[in-house]
């Protein structure tokens, strides 16, 4: 354990050390929260601990950028590790434990991933763009699960497909977690508060919230146009500034992310978009 005298929040780097921390907490018969995290964290993930510590004796978050849920090495080396200042946000909103292993600590053998069949739901939207995303994803979820065996989890639900990819990956090899998805948390304008918002130009930032509006135009529309008609409107609505382009944007039933080809083939809809700008990739999405 590396914890400074000044701080409240206990910071934990190795496996043994937390776990030790753990056991005394679950001996005490305290609930255990716990937020996954991959770092530079903004207000979205605090929102995740506020709610985590409404519902829970003991929150515990993890800060650790996992080397397998990157398909490109280059955008691995260049995500942003500001640990201290995310260690000092987690101490702000009451976070009681910080997990923040080296990625030795989590892969002592290599990166071998979980193997796991996703029943088709990490083929999808995401899945087609970031081949491997997912399997790297649920492989360190599974892996933080095992180390923390936490009550609770909490996750955003900005990250719609991982949300459902999560919750699938539990129920199938009976973890005993409760997942719960929180709401995305917005900028005044819509905009979904994202780690790679700080990517975006002025005048993107000006125009992003463009595709929240144009996902809440869908909820009136959809009774006017079909599926296909829909996406149409959404591509070119967003894409007409000439800042954006719309990579996908798919009508999804909520909780096996098959695409709906008509609106009532499903009774739980989602609207799920991912749009690129001159630097980075913003995600998102709204239930219908």
């Amino acid at each position: 354990m590396t914890n400074t005298l000044d701080m409240k929040i206990k910071r934990f780097e190795t496996i043994e050390s937390l776990q030790s921390y753990l056991d005394s907490v679950r001996g005490s018969n305290k609930s255990i929260g716990f937020i996954p995290t991959m770092g530079a964290l903004h207000k979205g993930h605090i929102e995740l601990i506020n709610k985590a510590r409404n519902e829970n004796d003991i929150v515990v978050s993890s800060v650790f950028v996992n080397p397998t849920q990157f398909n490109n090495q280059n955008d691995l080396a260049l995500y942003p590790r500001p640990v201290e200042k995310d260690i000092a946000m987690l101490e702000k909103a009451n976070c009681d434990a910080v997990f923040t292993p080296p990625v030795e600590a989590m892969y002592p053998d290599g990166n071998n991933l979980l193997n796991l069949d996703l029943a088709g739901l990490d083929k999808v939207m995401e899945g087609v763009f970031r081949p491997g995303h997912f399997a790297g994803m649920i492989t360190i979820v599974h892996k933080l699960f095992n180390v923390v065996t936490p009550r609770n989890a909490y996750f955003g639900e900005k990250d719609f497909q991982q949300l459902a990819i999560i919750k699938y990956m539990v129920k199938q090899l009976n973890m005993p977690v409760s997942i719960i998805g929180c709401a995305t948390v917005r900028e005044t304008d819509g905009l979904a508060m994202s780690s790679r918002n700080i990517h975006l130009t002025p005048e993107e930032k000006k125009q992003a919230p463009v595709i929240y509006n144009t996902l809440n135009a869908c909820i009136d529309l959809k009774n006017k146009m079909n599926p296909d008609q829909l996406q149409h409107f959404v591509k070119t609505e967003i894409e007409k500034s000439g800042l954006f382009k719309v990579e996908y944007i798919s009508f999804v039933d909520a909780i096996n992310l098959s695409e709906l080809k008509d609106w009532n083939s499903s009774e739980s809809q989602r609207a799920c978009i991912a749009v690129t700008t001159s630097k980075t990739r913003l995600i998102d999405n709204i239930a219908l």
